[in-house]
């Protein structure tokens, strides 16, 4: 006669519940500010672009060679309104798992998907830099790390 058996569940202690519960906010917390500074870097380069201002480049002088190119939209929309848009729901999704809106498990398919596009669509836009325009923009590259750096800590904390 067959059996069938089944483990018991694993029963977390509080103390255990509660660490894992800080890592998690922790994590919100952290994509949520560095989604402000996403934000806050997109908006200085539209105020720039609508006031038909220079951005100050803190590396070289090739930030208008980059954001006056043919490559500065995508669709007819410029490259840095996408990046405000990619931010501000970055910032929208990062709140709601924060503030533990459910379903918790669809905000953390939207995340990883949006930062997965938004990463390669950087990697492309830093290529374009490198190899064809042949200029650095400071803003560009600040902007690519803080979205590479938001992927790499999804990364990371799904595998601690």
């Amino acid at each position: 006669m067959c059996t069938l058996r089944f483990a018991a569940p694993k029963i977390l202690s509080k103390q255990h519940s509660f660490i894992i519960f800080l890592k998690n906010m922790t994590v919100f917390a952290l994509l949520f500010t560095l989604s402000a500074i996403g934000i806050s870097e997109t908006v200085y380069l539209i105020r720039k672009r609508i006031a038909l201002e220079k951005p100050i480049c803190l590396i070289g002088e090739d930030c208008l060679t980059v954001l006056t190119s043919k490559y500065n939209k995508i669709f007819f929309v410029h490259n840095d309104i996408l990046g405000l848009l990619c931010y501000i729901i970055i910032s929208l999704v990062a709140a709601f798992l924060v503030i533990e809106v459910r379903p918790m498990w669809l905000w953390i398919i939207s995340i990883k998907v949006l930062v997965g596009i938004a990463s390669i669509v950087s990697l492309f836009f830093t290529y374009l830099q490198w190899k064809i325009i042949k200029a650095w923009c400071f803003w560009c590259l600040m902007s690519a790390t803080t979205l590479w750096v938001i992927g790499v800590i999804i990364l990371l904390s799904a595998i601690i």
